[in-house]
């Protein structure tokens, strides 16, 4: 059998016509008929939408590909990156394929399976390298976007931290102060800095009526919590103000 695999992170993506479903399927097919498969002898397993940061086994259309493979099969993608998430991710699975007996062939390197020749193989490493470098590039890429969004005031995901409150949606989200949670807020960190337990400021707070956001009495990691994120906004706000002077 000719076994073709395709796959699309997002569903906008299928609509692409660089990367569509389509698009995956008809180079596939191309190989199956450049190395002689009847049509009859080929099955399509498609993830569309699903990110590629999971390993081929455990997507939904690449778990059933792996199980349904037999010696002899061969095992087709449009491209290395359709299949495999990493470098790691790469060579694990070729393994799998040549412990199976099944061919896999990428159409980037030709029509012979990577796993049959030495220059197939060393090629496939290759890529395998780069596919990697690119992930970890993009990775970078979206952590740097957080951290600048962060110290524009926006907010990176998640809720709301005790002492502010979420404004707008998406990416216009945003964190402003919440006035009423500050003053219990500066009342935590006043406190602890003045060396009082936890316990001692949670009967403070009790005492004084603080309440958490959902309206109860604040618990020990609660108190903790807000202590040291606030320790930390205050740490931030200082490194900000020695690079600016």
């Amino acid at each position: 059998m000719f076994l073709i695999y395709t796959r699309v992170s997002t569903l906008d993506q299928a609509a692409d016509d660089k990367t569509s479903l389509a698009e995956q399927e008809r180079v596939c097919f191309g190989i199956a008929m450049a190395r002689g498969i009847d049509k009859m002898d080929i099955d399509i397993y498609s993830d569309p939408g699903q990110s590629g940061a999971a390993p081929l086994r455990f997507r939904p259309e690449g778990k059933k590909l792996l199980a349904a493979m037999r010696p002899g099969d061969f095992v087709c993608a449009a491209k290395l990156d359709r299949m495999f998430r990493s470098a790691g991710d790469a060579l694990q699975t070729i393994e799998v394929f040549r412990e199976a007996g099944v061919g896999l062939i990428l159409p980037e390197m030709g029509l012979e399976p990577v796993t049959d020749n030495g220059p197939g193989k060393l090629f496939f490493g290759i890529l395998s390298l780069v596919a990697d470098f690119e992930r970890t590039m993009i990775n970078d890429r979206m952590k740097s976007g957080k951290a600048a969004k962060k110290a524009r005031g926006g907010h990176i995901g998640g809720e709301a931290p005790y002492g502010q409150r979420l404004v707008g949606r998406g990416r216009d989200a945003r964190l402003e102060i919440e006035p009423c949670e500050q003053e219990t807020v500066a009342l935590i960190v006043r406190l602890r800095k003045r060396g009082q337990s936890l316990h001692a400021v949670r009967k403070r707070l009790i005492k004084d009526g603080h309440k958490t956001r959902s309206g109860k009495d604040f618990q020990l990691i609660q108190i903790a919590r807000v202590f040291a994120y606030a320790r930390k906004v205050e740490k931030e706000q200082d490194e900000v103000a020695k690079a600016v002077a």
